[in-house]
């Protein structure tokens, strides 16, 4: 690992290679960002998120958490969501989870696991959600990673079901919301396809923000 004050000297090392190829780097950067890209996931150390994506400073905004949750009571994630989209105008949300992820597998366990409970809930609602479909699965790794890609769907209709998302598609017809999957094992990412309309849409019967009256109209 790593010792602490290498960082320093790694942090040199980082500034000299950008200012060698971009002499005016760091002043693009300190002046303003236009990311197209908000990326929201887990805060495990193994998945560094420019680096998977092969994007650099400055094109994608991030949000990490525990198990890439997208809870409507944390104002952290959902400032950053209405930042990112009101202020940034990115154009693509992703919501990535991983496999492997300590998160999901904490929430599997029949434990008591103090302030993580109210947490960890949220990834045993989906698990609710999906319960047939997921004991149908015997083999237990197998389940885990099934939980993994469902609790990411699950999160993505989160983000969907988010005013700011919701007003910003129907006025500019961005940001669009991916469900993606990174593997520890071998450093790929797996979209879910996520039918980001159709979810919408759907989700819209009950939870449309926009004043469009398109729940109204589908009930009718």
């Amino acid at each position: 690992m790593t010792a602490y004050n290498e960082i320093f000297e790694n942090n040199k090392r980082w500034v000299a290679s950008k200012v060698a190829t971009d002499t005016e780097f760091f002043e693009k950067m300190a002046d303003s960002q236009k990311p197209d890209y908000l990326y929201i996931g887990c805060s495990d150390s193994r998945v560094p998120t420019n680096e998977i994506m092969g994007l650099e400073a400055g094109e994608v905004f991030v949000h990490r958490n525990i198990a890439n949750l997208v809870p409507n009571t944390d104002l952290n994630v959902m400032g950053v969501i209405n930042y990112a989209v009101v202020h940034l105008e990115v154009k693509h949300i992703i919501v990535c989870g991983h496999y492997n992820c300590g998160g999901v597998k904490a929430a599997m366990q029949a434990k008591d696991l103090g302030i993580l409970n109210p947490w960890l809930r949220n990834i045993r609602d989906v698990y609710r959600l999906h319960m047939d479909e997921l004991n149908a699965i015997t083999d237990e790794h197998a389940r885990y990673n099934r939980l993994v890609e469902l609790n990411t769907q699950e999160q993505c209709i989160n983000v969907i079901k988010t005013a700011a998302v919701q007003k910003s598609y129907v006025g500019k017809g961005f940001p669009t919301v991916h469900g993606w999957v990174y593997d520890l094992k071998n450093g790929m990412l797996k979209d879910l396809e996520i039918d980001f309309e159709g979810v919408l849409h759907e989700i819209q019967k009950i939870y449309d923000l926009t004043g469009s009256g398109l729940m109204q109209k589908d009930t009718e």
